[in-house]
């Protein structure tokens, strides 16, 4: 059996392309993925962003959960404290209502926005301090046995929809833990916990109704193309969108402005975020990925395809695959 794959799709709006555009992309990634035996699809919330469609992830969800088959779909994550925890029992309650079998949910604790962005929301400040509470609220909701009193998510009410709970320190860790769920770590743009997380979390996991023993899902960056030359100017390219992303101060650069901004800093964090990241054509891949599930103590993979383009995603959806056939988890 191969090492267990998954996809984490930011949904980016690139240069040139629209929120629509954004989306048939998305559609044709995750198909690209059942066809090659990936496990899941996850899709991040995030807000205020201009470069990324899923925002409203639910409904992005059951779009492509439309133009698939088999492949599960789900959160990767819903940031809870920004909603309350009945509308998204609701929601993914529909969701498995409508693809049975297929939907996950990923919840996280953190704002996925700015401080403007968190009061266009009505989110407070503190918010994030109820998240263990309302993660147990929306849980109960799902199993049917709920915690407020003549109140039941329908639909939602006994799908027992999988949770899982993301983050990137020690919180996220201790609490999947505690609570015996899933830990799925964002070590693709936030490395610096990952080995000490997964060690707590596998130390102090508890087994729960929904999973006996530890699963833990690490995040890594892939850039696949037919040849390594490809590869590193597709990541040139990623190098420079996000440097503007991160610190071009909302303004259109050109490259040679973006290589300007990498060069007088903003390249450390960039590389950083980029630290766990495979680059290269297929026979480069599969070492690189299993020395990294080995490192991360990983159960399965969630990959963030980083080519520039839908049609460079696309491919390095294909070639990681066909990398890593022959390695056993």
């Amino acid at each position: 059996m191969r090492i267990p794959l998954s996809v984490l799709d930011l949904a980016p709006i690139n240069r040139g392309e629209t929120a629509s555009s954004s989306i048939a992309a998305s559609v044709a990634l995750a198909q690209r993925a059942e066809e090659h035996g990936y496990e899941r699809v996850w899709y991040a919330e995030h807000h205020n962003m201009p470069r990324i469609a899923s925002s409203a992830t639910s409904v992005l969800i059951s779009h492509v959960g439309a133009h698939t088959r088999t492949i599960r779909l789900g959160a990767g994550g819903v940031m809870l404290p920004n909603h309350s925890p009945l509308t998204i029992a609701e929601q993914f309650g529909t969701l498995d209502a409508m693809y049975p079998g297929r939907i996950d949910l990923g919840l996280g604790r953190a704002p996925g926005s700015d401080q403007n962005t968190m009061y266009a929301l009505r989110r407070r400040p503190d918010s994030a301090d109820r998240f263990p509470q309302d993660v147990l609220e929306l849980q109960a909701y799902l199993a049917g046995e709920t915690r407020v009193a003549g109140v039941d998510a329908i639909p939602g009410k006994g799908s027992r929809v999988p949770l899982y709970i993301l983050g990137s320190s020690m919180f996220g860790a201790t609490l999947a833990a505690a609570l015996g769920l899933p830990f799925a770590f964002a070590s693709h743009f936030a490395p610096d916990m990952l080995r000490p997380a997964v060690e707590v979390y596998r130390r102090e996991f508890t087994p729960s109704e929904q999973l006996d023993s530890p699963h833990v899902i690490a995040g890594m960056n892939v850039v696949a193309a037919d040849t390594e030359d490809a590869a590193r100017e597709q990541l040139r390219a990623v190098r420079r969108s996000r440097a503007v992303a991160f610190f071009g101060q909302g303004r259109s650069l050109t490259d040679e402005q973006a290589d300007q901004l990498l060069a007088q800093g903003a390249g450390h964090h960039v590389d950083a975020m980029l630290t766990h990241t495979a680059v290269g054509a297929p026979g480069q891949l599969a070492e690189y990925v299993e020395d990294f599930r080995k490192f991360a103590d990983a159960d399965e993979l969630i990959v963030a395809h980083q080519s520039s383009t839908v049609e460079g995603r696309l491919r390095s959806v294909e070639l990681l695959a066909q990398a890593i056939e022959p390695v056993r988890a």
